[in-house]
Formats: C-alpha cells, sequence, structure tokens
C-alpha cells in the first residue's frame, strides 16, 4: 500500500513545479520509481538539479486517478487494508492497522470522487453568479440563478446514485448540506431584491451563511484532493 506521506510528499513536489517554458531546458528519461519496494518505469525530467515525474506518471504508478473540474486536480490513491509485495521475498505484508477505537477508512470510490468534483464546481459557479449579482448591482430573481440550482439538484443526484463506500456516503450528506446551504443564501438575497430591500455591494461578505459556505467548499475541495473523509464541521 502506497503510504499517506508517499503521496503528500509526491503531491508537494508536483505542486512545486517549474513553469513549462522550463521545462524546455531539462532533460527527459525513463528512470525505475521504487515504492515499497516495487518498482515502475516513469519519465523523469531533471530541472536545476530536481527531479519531477508527471501527474499521470504517478497516478498510473500507484494505481490511482486523476480528476478534472475548472482548476482542480484530484490525485485518488486506493488506501485501506490492501497487500503490497515484498519484492524478491515472495511474503505479503498488510498495511497499517486502523488504530483502536477507529474506523477503516476504505476512501473515496472513483465513480463518486469524479461526481462530487462535479457538484462542486457546479456550486462555485452558482456561488459566483450569486456574488457577482450582488456586487455589481445586476437585478436578482429566481430565473437568474435557476440554470445553476437545475444543475447542482442534478449532479447531486449522481453523487448520491455513486457514493458506494462509507466515505462516499458520509461525504454526500455534507455535499447535500453544501447545496441546501447555496439554496437558502440563494432564496435570501432574490426575497430580499423582491421585497425592494436595499442589498450592499459588499453584502456577502458579512454574511454568516456565506462564510459557512466558502468554508464548507475548501473543507470539501480538501477531502477530494486527499482521497479521504475528514469531517471538520465546517459542512455541518
Amino acid at each position: 500500500m502506497i503510504g499517506k506521506s508517499l503521496v503528500v510528499s509526491s503531491l508537494v513536489a508536483l505542486l512545486l513545479l517549474a513553469p513549462p517554458v522550463m521545462f524546455s531546458q531539462g532533460s527527459s528519461q525513463k528512470s525505475t520509481l521504487i515504492i515499497n519496494g516495487q518498482s515502475t518505469q516513469v519519465p523523469v525530467i531533471q530541472v536545476n538539479g530536481r527531479s519531477y515525474v508527471g501527474l499521470e506518471a504517478l497516478a498510473d504508478a500507484v494505481h490511482g486517478s486523476l480528476s478534472y473540474s475548472g482548476t482542480m486536480v484530484a490525485l485518488s490513491v486506493p488506501v485501506g487494508s490492501a497487500t503490497s509485495a515484498s519484492t524478491g521475498a515472495g511474503s505479503v505484508t498488510s498495511g497499517p492497522a486502523s488504530a483502536p477505537g477507529m474506523p477503516s477508512n476504505q476512501g473515496f470510490s472513483r465513480g463518486f470522487l469524479n461526481a462530487g468534483i462535479e457538484q462542486m464546481s457546479t456550486l462555485r459557479e452558482w456561488h459566483t453568479a450569486l456574488a457577482t449579482a450582488i456586487q455589481n448591482g445586476i437585478p436578482l430573481s429566481a430565473g437568474l440563478l435557476a440554470p445553476y440550482r437545475a444543475q447542482a439538484t442534478t449532479n447531486l443526484r449522481l453523487a448520491s446514485v455513486a457514493a458506494t463506500t462509507p466515505s462516499d456516503r458520509s461525504a454526500y450528506q455534507l455535499l447535500s448540506n453544501e447545496f441546501e446551504n447555496m439554496a437558502k443564501l440563494s432564496d435570501k438575497y432574490i426575497n430580499k431584491r423582491s421585497n425592494l430591500s436595499y442589498i450592499s455591494p459588499d453584502a456577502l461578505e458579512n454574511d454568516d451563511l456565506n462564510q459557512r459556505i466558502i468554508a464548507c467548499g475548501h473543507s470539501l475541495g480538501a477531502m477530494a484532493a486527499s482521497g479521504q473523509f475528514v469531517d471538520d464541521g465546517s459542512c455541518n
């Protein structure tokens, strides 16, 4: 099993990649990457004395998967009690056991992760449309935001169908909470507009519900990136 620290270290290295123009100055070659005693051939690029491997190659090496949504990239790595063979010894060693009293975390299924990221992207677009209208004094109406609400409703249903693991189902509940809060935030300002109440351009900055939605979005994004369910209370 690929250790979490290894995956995190790999992701940190990938985030520090130099701009594309610099890669033309580096050299690319096939190198052997050894992970937990198992070796695989991956293309490695040398830049300024440092070694880098692409996201696709890393995902393939750890038998993971990549999901894309806008500017978000999520690397999902299989975790749990899967076993890994020791090179040359023919023996099998189990992954680290859960601490006493702690439930086993199977991580997210690929289908749910993709559906969840798509829902998060739609909710973000919905929030951006609402914020843009408020900041620029654009008349708010249910019709203006209806396409975002409809798409988010569909995506939430798809995420529900895709949820198969305990982590999927737990994360789905938080996605559902985020959807409900976004709907409440939209209705709040649509009603204000229909009642001809004044809406300050910076109204969202001092709105507690809006801040909760932003915090929950960050929490869900972190979970998608790690492939693990961690409830920090932001979405409750």
